[in-house]
């Protein structure tokens, strides 16, 4: 006879997260025109994006354009695409795209206009002055090493931090970090870097030949790398909204 389990008192809990998601900006409002690009990426770069939750960014949208989100959210989907909400926008895109099932999110320190504001807690009376304390110095950046290589269909990701990687990053492989990405064996997969919107982030590597480089959510392709010296080794940054390819050494 089994034993009886006791339900527990409360059946769940709600907790406050950060996660870093990737923003997919709309130059464009036309849906038609929208998915058949990220489909051609798809071609180009087997994996990218493929089951990555996303957020539509709609700042660089007119404030009056008309964007049918409902199919845009059914064909995102289709290409194995999730959608989960919006940033910035006006007030009517925001409203159209909630709509369709795509709250609007705010992000940490980010503009009230973004999202419903939480109700604001009652005045208090001030607490009594504090003697100052002597400032903290920041902790240094941790890295993520892994040690050996990174094998197709692999996805390695440093949060919060650069990311060591001591040998290659196959074909299909990808690995991910909020700060650098250093590769000291051949970078033949996917590398992204910045991954917290972080411009200054680089992405080196001993032998240069990757499917995809991101660097703060500006990327290239393997057939958009144009005089990148390939099979060398390289640093990969950003010159404003440009992605440059230097020699090492």
């Amino acid at each position: 006879m089994s034993a009886h389990v006791a339900p527990r008192a409360e059946p769940f809990r709600l907790r406050a997260a950060n996660f870093s998601l990737l923003v997919l900006r709309l130059l464009d409002g036309r849906v038609e025109a929208i998915v058949p690009a990220i489909a051609d990426q798809f071609r180009r770069a087997p994996g990218f994006l493929r089951n990555a939750p996303i957020a539509i960014g709609l700042d660089d949208l007119e404030p009056d354009a008309q964007l049918d989100f409902a199919t845009l959210v059914r064909e995102l989907r289709a290409v194995a695409i999730s959608p989960i909400g919006t940033t910035g926008g006006s007030p009517g895109l925001r409203a159209a795209a909630l709509s369709a099932g795509l709250p609007p999110l705010r992000s940490v320190g980010g503009d009230a206009a973004e999202g419903p504001a939480m109700p604001a807690p009652s005045a208090a009376p001030p607490a009594p002055p504090v003697a100052a304390e002597a400032p903290v110095a920041p902790l240094a950046r941790r890295t993520m090493v892994v040690e050996g290589s990174v094998r197709g269909g692999q996805r390695i990701w440093a949060e919060g931090c650069d990311l060591v990687v001591t040998g290659t990053v196959n074909a299909g492989g990808e690995v991910i970090a909020d700060g650098n990405v250093h590769v000291w064996g051949a970078l033949k997969g996917r590398a992204i870097a910045g991954g917290a919107e972080d411009t200054e982030a680089r992405v080196f590597a001993m032998s240069f030949d990757p499917e995809l480089v991101s660097i703060a959510g500006f990327y290239a392709v393997r057939d958009g790398l144009g005089e990148a010296p390939i099979g060398k080794a390289v640093q990969a940054r950003l010159v404003g909204e440009t992605m440059r390819f230097d020699r090492l050494g």
